[in-house]
C-alpha cells in the first residue's frame, strides 16, 4: 500500500477524493471496429482479426511482426520491443483485437506498438469511449482506471452550487460531469471531450476556478479581520517632502499614493500590489508610505531582490528622507561584520526608522523595536516563505499586530492573472508615464548586421551618450553557443580602444559592483558590458543605447525591464535587439511582441499566452498547485462568473463555500494564506 500510495501521490493523490478529480488526458474510442480496408492512415482505430503468421524478425532489429487478416484486407502489428508470453499468445488463428495509428510501412498498412489483447469467444466492444489518465510508469492505465471507479462508487458528489445559481449559469450537476467525464457514452462528442470545451468539462474548470477563488478571497477576509498600526497623517514629513521634489507626481502617482494612504491609515493589514511599467515612478510611492510610519513612530522596511535594486533605492531614499531627519539603515550580504552589527543595534533600538536592503533582512538576528510597514519591491522574486517571513518580524515586534504589506512590481500582471492566482490583493496600478520620458526606439538586427550595431555605438558614444551592452551568460557555454560577458568585453575593449569599456556581473564582489555602476553613472564609462544583473533598479539618464545580445534566448518580461533601463533622459533612445538566426516558432513570436509593442500591460499579456502561468508566476507560487483544467485566457468568462459565485458563496452559503473548498483543495488550502 505504501507503494502505491508514493505512486499516486507523484500524481497529487493524496487522498480517496482526488482519485475522483484525476480527470482524463484524452480519450480512445474502443466502442466501434473498423475494417482494415477502410483505416485511415494517422488516425488510431481499433480493428479486429484473425493472425495469419507471427515471426520475430532480426532486421533492421530484433522485432516481433504479426500479420493480422479480417474479411476486408491485412495489416501486420510491429512490436520493437515484447515480451516472450506476448510472442505465445499471438499465435497462428488467435483472434485479435488492436488499438492503433495505423501507417504505411514498406510492405502495406502496419500498426507499431498497438495496445491489443487475445479474444476469448465472443466479447461484446465497450459502451464507452476509454479515458486514458495522467499516469506514471510504473501505474498502468488499467490499475488506475480500477482505483477511480471504485473511488467514484464510494464517493459523495452532491452539488456544492446552489440550484438557482447553477441554472442562472447554465451549468450541468457535478455529479453527472464527474460521470460524463470518466464514462462518456458513445454519442458525446468525442472533439468536445478532447478540445475540453463539452458542457461537462465547463462545469469542472468553473468549479476549480470557484474553488481558488474561494480560498483566496476567504483568506483576504480573514486578513482584513486582523489588526494593524493605524498610520494616519500625523505630520509634516510627507508634504514637506513633496514640497523638495524637483518634479510634481503625476495623476497616477497622485491616485495610487490616496489609496494606499487611506489603507494603511485603518486598523487592518493592508495587503496591496502597486504595479507601474518601468519608470512609472513607483519609488516615490513607497517613500511617502514609509514617511508616513515614520510620522507615526514606528518603522519601516524597503527590501529589493538585487544588491544592486536596493543600493539604489538606499540612495534614492536617502537623497530625499534623510534631509528631513529620518534615520535610515542599510542591511545586505555584502557588508562587514562590524558593519552588520551596527545595523542591526540601531534596527532593534528603533533609532532606525527606515531600514532598506535585500533577502539578509530576512535572517533570523534580524529584529525590529516597531515594524509596521513591509515594501517589497520586484514582488514576484521572493517566495511565499520569504516574504511571510518578513511580515512575522513586525508580528513579533508588536504582539498580535500585523504590518501593512506594500508589494512592487515593474512586470505587469495581466488582468486574468490578478483575477486568479493574485486575488488575495488590492491593486494599485501607475498607469501613466513621467513628463518628459521618450519612448524608445526597438531594432530587431541580424547577428550578420553587428557592423551596423558597432558604428552606432561608436557615433552615440562620441556625442557624448552611453551605451549598455546587455549578454545572457557569464562563462563559456558551448552547448547554447552565447557569447560571454567576458568574451564581449574583451572583444569591445578592442573594437573601442578610444573608449572606456565596464563590466558588470553578478560574481562581482558588492564594493566592485557599486565601483563600477557609479563610475558609469558619473559617466566614466562610456560602454558597460553587463548580465541581467542591470535588469532592474539601474537608473542612468544619459545612457540612451541598449544592445541585448542573443535577445532571442530572453523572455519577453526580461527584454521589456532591460529596455526600460534606457530613455529616461533627454535623448532619443534606442534598444537593439541582436539575434542569432534562425529563429524557431517560439521565438520568433517573442521578438514580434517585443518589437510591435511598449504597452507593459501588453507585454505582459502576450507573455502569460506564449509561457502560461506556472512560468510567469515563479517563486511567489512556491508550493502552489496550479490551476489542472482550466485556462485563464480561454476561459476568462468562467473565471468572472467563479469571482461573482465566490462571494456570493461566502455571504449567502458559508456551509457550501467550505464544502466546496474541502472537495477541491482539502489540506492544500492553507497555501493561500499567505
Amino acid at each position: 500500500m505504501a507503494e502505491l500510495a508514493a505512486k499516486l501521490a507523484k500524481l497529487g493523490i493524496r487522498r480517496e477524493f482526488d482519485l475522483v478529480l484525476h480527470l482524463p488526458l484524452r480519450y480512445e474510442d474502443e466502442t466501434r471496429l473498423t475494417p482494415i480496408a477502410q483505416t485511415p492512415r494517422g488516425s488510431p482505430v481499433q480493428i479486429e482479426g484473425a493472425v495469419i503468421d507471427s515471426q520475430i524478425v532480426y532486421r533492421p532489429r530484433r522485432q516481433l511482426v504479426c500479420h493480422v487478416r479480417d474479411d476486408s484486407g491485412e495489416l501486420a502489428l510491429r512490436f520493437m520491443s515484447f515480451y516472450p508470453s506476448q510472442a505465445k499468445v499471438l499465435e497462428p488463428e488467435a483472434r485479435v483485437r488492436a488499438f492503433g495509428e495505423v501507417r504505411e510501412g514498406s510492405r502495406g498498412a502496419e500498426m507499431i506498438h498497438p495496445r491489443f489483447h487475445v479474444l476469448k469467444g465472443e466479447e461484446p466492444l465497450p459502451a464507452a469511449l476509454t479515458p486514458v489518465y495522467p499516469t506514471t510508469a510504473t501505474l498502468p492505465q488499467g490499475a488506475l482506471r480500477t482505483l477511480i471507479d471504485r473511488a467514484l462508487a464510494a464517493a459523495e458528489l452532491s452539488d456544492t452550487l446552489p440550484d438557482a445559481l447553477r441554472e442562472r449559469l447554465g451549468l450541468m450537476p457535478f455529479a453527472q460531469a464527474i460521470d460524463q467525464l470518466h464514462h462518456p457514452q458513445p454519442q458525446e462528442q468525442a472533439q468536445a471531450l478532447i478540445g475540453r470545451t463539452h458542457p461537462a468539462w465547463q462545469r469542472i474548470k468553473f468549479d476549480e476556478l470557484l474553488a481558488q477563488q474561494l480560498s483566496m478571497r476567504g483568506h483576504y477576509r480573514e486578513r482584513k479581520a486582523k489588526t494593524a498600526v493605524a498610520l494616519a497623517a500625523r505630520g509634516s514629513h510627507v508634504s514637506r517632502l513633496l514640497e523638495r521634489l524637483p518634479f510634481s507626481l503625476t495623476a497616477a502617482q497622485q491616485r495610487v499614493w490616496s489609496e494606499i494612504g487611506a489603507d494603511i491609515a485603518q486598523g487592518r493589514p493592508m495587503h496591496r500590489l502597486l504595479q507601474g511599467d518601468v519608470g512609472s515612478g513607483k519609488t516615490i510611492v513607497a517613500a511617502l508610505a514609509c514617511l508616513r510610519a515614520v510620522e507615526n513612530g514606528v518603522q519601516a522596511v524597503v527590501m529589493a531582490p538585487t544588491e544592486i535594486l536596493a543600493e539604489q533605492h538606499l540612495h534614492k531614499f536617502g537623497e530625499w528622507l534623510e534631509p528631513l531627519g529620518v534615520k535610515i539603515a542599510w542591511v545586505s550580504g555584502g557588508q562587514s561584520k562590524a558593519e552588520r552589527e551596527a545595523a542591526l543595534a540601531a534596527i532593534a533600538s528603533g533609532e532606525t526608522q527606515v531600514a532598506i536592503g535585500t533577502h539578509a533582512l530576512f535572517q533570523k538576528q534580524v529584529r525590529f523595536a516597531s515594524l509596521a510597514l513591509a515594501i517589497v519591491d520586484e514582488q514576484h522574486r521572493f517566495g511565499v516563505a520569504q516574504r511571510l517571513a518578513l511580515r512575522h518580524k513586525g508580528a513579533a515586534a508588536r504582539s498580535t499586530l500585523q504590518p501593512h504589506l506594500l508589494m512592487m512590481s515593474a512586470t505587469p500582471i495581466p488582468r486574468t492573472l490578478s483575477m486568479s492566482y493574485y486575488a488575495d490583493l488590492d491593486v494599485s496600478v501607475i498607469d501613466q508615464a513621467p513628463p518628459g520620458r521618450k519612448p524608445v526606439v526597438t531594432k530587431l538586427l541580424s547577428d550578420a548586421r553587428r557592423e551596423e550595431v558597432m558604428q552606432r555605438i561608436r557615433a552615440a558614444c562620441r556625442s557624448g551618450e552611453q551605451v549598455y551592452w546587455v549578454c545572457p551568460l557569464i562563462e563559456e557555454s558551448e552547448a547554447l553557443q552565447l557569447k560571454t560577458a567576458e568574451e564581449t568585453y574583451a572583444v569591445l575593449k578592442s573594437e573601442f580602444p578610444e573608449l572606456t569599456v565596464g563590466l558588470m556581473h553578478g560574481r562581482l564582489d558588492p564594493e566592485e559592483k557599486a565601483e563600477v555602476m557609479a563610475a558609469f553613472s558619473a559617466g566614466k564609462v562610456h560602454l558597460l558590458v553587463a548580465t541581467t544583473v542591470i535588469e532592474v533598479g539601474v537608473d542612468v539618464p544619459n545612457a540612451s543605447v541598449m544592445v541585448i545580445e542573443h535577445a532571442e534566448r530572453f523572455g519577453l518580461a526580461q527584454l521589456h525591464q532591460l529596455r526600460g533601463r534606457i530613455g529616461r533622459g533627454a535623448a532619443e533612445s534606442v534598444c537593439v535587439l541582436l539575434y542569432q538566426g534562425p529563429l524557431n516558432e517560439t521565438a520568433r513570436s517573442r521578438l514580434r511582441v517585443i518589437y510591435e509593442n511598449t504597452d507593459g500591460f501588453e507585454i505582459a499579456r502576450e507573455d502569460l499566452r506564449l509561457r502560461g502561468p506556472g512560468e510567469y508566476l515563479g517563486a511567489r507560487q512556491s508550493g502552489l498547485p496550479l490551476l489542472r483544467y482550466a485556462d485563464i485566457e480561454r476561459d476568462t468568462l468562467l473565471l468572472e462568473q467563479a469571482r461573482a459565485a465566490s462571494e456570493l458563496l461566502l455571504k449567502q452559503h458559508p456551509e457550501l463555500a467550505q464544502r466546496h473548498l474541502d472537495r477541491w483543495l482539502g489540506s492544500r488550502n492553507e497555501f493561500m494564506k499567505v
